[in-house]
């Protein structure tokens, strides 16, 4: 091969991606190749110049956007109203900051961390031995990764009923009630973890429960599925009571803690996230909600040495 002429293999090399992409190139026009006897052929001038034009050109568009991207924050894991309202104000204030998030679960989002999936998981986990939230999980299962826990806030978890409480449930012993229909959530969930807790706490058969099978992801989805009569009681936040305006039996306050490896804690898009975290204007709207204790948010409740 002569060496002002490459293949489509040394092309892929040249480039360092795969041979499959320069095809896709060639395809959609976007690279300069001639063919000849059946074979796709590259002049390296032309391809010097398709490269340096390429570069001249998204520099110029960088130019103009004004800033860069920061690039994307994933998330993955537990699901609060505050949360909510958490994310969105980082997206006003750091618009080059795209945040992606799933709601699947504390569990699931601590999987997700330690597969690589995501870059962040949201977790209450409750470790049924040792009663302590997030720890024991994390500095078992994700030691490899090098984590970081950092607190986000402390909130308020409890039975939300229908209005006027018309069944007159009480608490965890009237789950065995037959009168009684349980929305729960998924498994994994760190609700769902609690409620297991506190069932086999006091030896309540989960078989016992009417409902106990029905889940849902979110915890509105648990306040809205008694608002609409579909079930008479279920767990979660007193945010949601009081948005819905449902009654609300306490169980407990829990940690909702972030879990992230040691690198990615530096990234700008985390930092900016805990700047916001910390400002006036976020901790004011969430007093709106009520029941949520900052006094340890950002603080680092585990690190791996």
């Amino acid at each position: 091969m002569s060496e002002e002429l490459m293949n489509t293999q040394e092309v892929a090399r040249y480039l360092d991606i795969n041979e499959k992409q320069v095809y896709n190139l060639i395809k959609s026009g976007r690279i300069p190749a001639t063919k000849v006897t059946g074979k796709w052929l590259f002049p390296k001038r032309i391809i010097e110049d398709w490269i340096e034009a390429n570069a001249k050109k998204g520099l110029k568009e960088a130019k103009e956007r004004g800033k860069k991207i920061a690039g994307a924050l994933l998330t993955a894991g537990s699901n609060d109203p505050v949360l909510d309202v958490l994310l969105s104000r980082l997206r006003r204030s750091h618009p080059e900051i795209y945040v992606f998030s799933a709601n699947v679960g504390s569990q699931s989002g601590l999987e997700a961390l330690k597969a690589g999936y995501t870059d962040i998981a949201w977790t209450h986990l409750l470790d049924m031995e040792s009663g302590e939230y997030n720890i024991p999980y994390v500095s078992t299962h994700l030691s490899d990764l090098k984590p970081v826990i950092i607190n986000i806030f402390r909130r308020e978890l409890g039975f939300l009923t229908a209005a006027g409480n018309p069944l007159n449930f009480r608490g965890f012993e009237d789950l065995a009630d037959h009168r009684i229909r349980l929305i729960n959530r998924q498994p994994g969930s760190g609700t769902r973890v609690l409620l297991d807790y506190h069932l086999a706490m006091r030896n309540i058969a989960k078989e016992l429960i009417q409902g106990y099978d029905s889940q849902v992801y979110t915890h509105y989805e648990v306040g809205l599925a008694v608002v609409s009569g579909e079930a008479d009681v279920g767990v979660a936040t007193r945010a949601i009571s009081r948005i819905l305006g449902l009654p609300f039996i306490p169980i407990t306050q829990e940690c909702f803690d972030m879990v992230l490896t040691q690198e990615t804690f530096f990234k700008k898009s985390v930092q900016a996230f805990m700047e916001v975290l910390n400002s006036p204007d976020f901790r004011k709207q969430a007093a709106n909600l009520g029941s949520y204790d900052f006094s340890h948010a950002s603080s680092i409740v585990y690190t791996s040495v």
